[in-house]
């Protein structure tokens, strides 16, 4: 049933402060044309609020030139692209991007991680190998490798190879990672014999089970970023990293009778369920075109969902199905995580081709009460060379020590950044490897962070040329 605009602005009128909000709010929602400056607080006017400042202090510069951590803080490199080799003889595929841990046998834990490699093989230096049984597409360089860490041992192996441009995914309930295509090119286009843009399952403890890959084409073909289940009704909730339009928050709905688990998805047709795009409106029942459009800490929308008509995008993308009223969009829809009973879902930045400008939002949708929440809003950075200030939040976890953990991909320097729940932020590391030059000195993104089952370890990838880190340290509960 969906939920009317007349609904929601009921709810909202009837409930008020039961409709959870995030910071300072001085309004339910923010008007879709507002364009109010978003309140904050300095570290003075914190204290005396009564929020003592949040992280772990100061980031210490690193001798090695790798990481810059708080003071009790260590990292551990795990996989390093062109000099940790594979089980198989090879070095690390290049360019680490999403991630997910699980637990492994006999107290390893294991990750999926993501290889964001676009076009023919002949690109890179270290694409992800061809191993026999586990390739989609021979001409692609991307897919994923599995690493087991144990304290005093690391082996890493294939999970898929032969796919494309895979950015972020996600972990599901039943123990598997879903890893994401960011991109349309279908076969005969960038040197491609197949199809791509599609969503593909890989099982971190069942090598078997990784053979003869499929694609999930019920998850619909498009520029896929980001994915997450939830548990109790089913739904995946997938985001859409695109402009020219704007990209899309789409909700698939399994087929009647459909369980999940362990390799179904792969089984199903590929018009199974319903895939959709969301649409939302705010308190006054106004159509919100684009995420921008929220300048408030707060802001709460009520969320529709729009069927797909074409959900494999036969002759025209996906995005570009919909027209002007039927959709919302939001530039760079990125990274997500399932937590709270709900999905916390990042849009990185907006520009000259959105109503608004900014440098960052995470929201928070609520499947029960169909409504998206603006929990982090980063305002546009005006000098991303300077340490102090955050711009394009990415790859996203929730944190088990409170609030969120953020890796950015912005401009500058990049940093591994915590969240509190009102929406404060702190850093957490620093890049230091300059892959650039003394003159003009270049830092990659962070990609793929994520805790340890155990809560205890922050795995995180420089991706390039390509680091996974486990970082280590007086890890502690966070205040709003």
């Amino acid at each position: 049933m969906s939920l009317t605009r007349r609904d929601f602005a009921r709810t909202s009128a009837i409930t008020g402060a039961g409709v959870a909000l995030a910071g300072s709010v001085g309004a339910l929602a923010t008007a879709p044309n507002a364009l109010a400056s978003t309140d904050t607080e300095s570290a003075g006017e914190a204290e005396a609020a009564g929020h003592p400042g949040a992280g772990y202090g100061p980031l210490v510069p690193d001798p090695n030139g790798i990481l810059a951590l708080p003071v009790g803080f260590t990292y551990r490199v795990i996989t390093h692209s062109g000099r940790t080799k594979l089980e198989s003889g090879e070095f690390t595929p290049s360019n680490h991007d999403g991630t997910a841990t699980f637990d492994g046998p006999r107290g390893a834990t294991l990750l999926v991680n993501n290889h964001e490699l676009k076009g023919p093989r002949t690109k890179w230096e270290h694409p992800v190998p061809l191993t026999e049984g586990l390739v989609y597409d021979p001409a692609a360089s991307g897919g994923c490798t599995v690493v087991e860490v144990r304290r005093d041992h690391v082996a890493e192996w294939v999970g898929i190879a032969g796919t494309s441009t895979n950015c972020a995914g996600g972990s599901t309930p039943w123990g598997t990672w879903l890893t994401c295509e960011e991109t349309e090119d279908k076969a005969g286009q960038n040197g491609m014999t197949k199809d791509h843009g599609y969503v593909f399952e890989v099982d971190p403890a069942d090598r078997r089970a990784n053979r003869d890959p499929q694609p999930i084409k019920a998850l619909g073909r498009y520029a896929h970023e980001a994915v997450v289940v939830d548990p109790k009704r089913g739904h995946l909730y997938l985001t859409e990293d695109a402009d020219a339009p704007n990209g899309l928050f789409y909700r698939w709905t399994p087929p009647e009778g459909f369980h999940h688990g362990r390799g179904r998805l792969r089984t199903l047709a590929a018009d199974a369920g319903r895939l959709q795009a969301f649409k939302c409106f705010d308190s006054g029942g106004t159509f919100v075109d684009d995420l921008s459009r929220a300048t408030r800490i707060g802001t709460v929308y009520g969320v529709d969902w729009v069927d797909v008509p074409d959900r494999d995008a036969r002759t025209t993308s996906v995005r570009k199905q919909f027209t002007t009223g039927q959709v919302t969009r939001a530039r760079k829809l990125e990274g997500m995580w399932w937590g709270d009973g709900g999905a916390y879902v990042v849009s990185s930045y907006a520009r000259a081709e959105s109503p608004v400008q900014h440098d960052g939002q995470v929201w928070f949708y609520d499947p029960k009460r169909r409504t998206l929440t603006l929990k982090v809003l980063l305002g546009v950075n005006p000098d991303p060379s300077a340490e102090g200030a955050f711009d394009g939040p990415d790859n996203i976890t929730v944190s088990p020590y409170g609030g969120l953990v953020i890796a950015e991909d912005g401009d500058g320097i990049q940093h591994l950044f915590g969240a509190t729940d009102s929406g404060r932020t702190y850093p957490i590391a620093r890049n230091e490897l300059n892959i650039g030059t003394a003159e003009e000195p270049e830092y990659s993104e962070f990609t793929g962070v994520t805790f340890s089952p155990d809560g205890r370890t922050l795995f995180a990838n420089i991706q390039e040329p390509g680091i996974m880190l486990a970082i280590t340290g007086p890890w502690k509960r966070q205040k709003r």
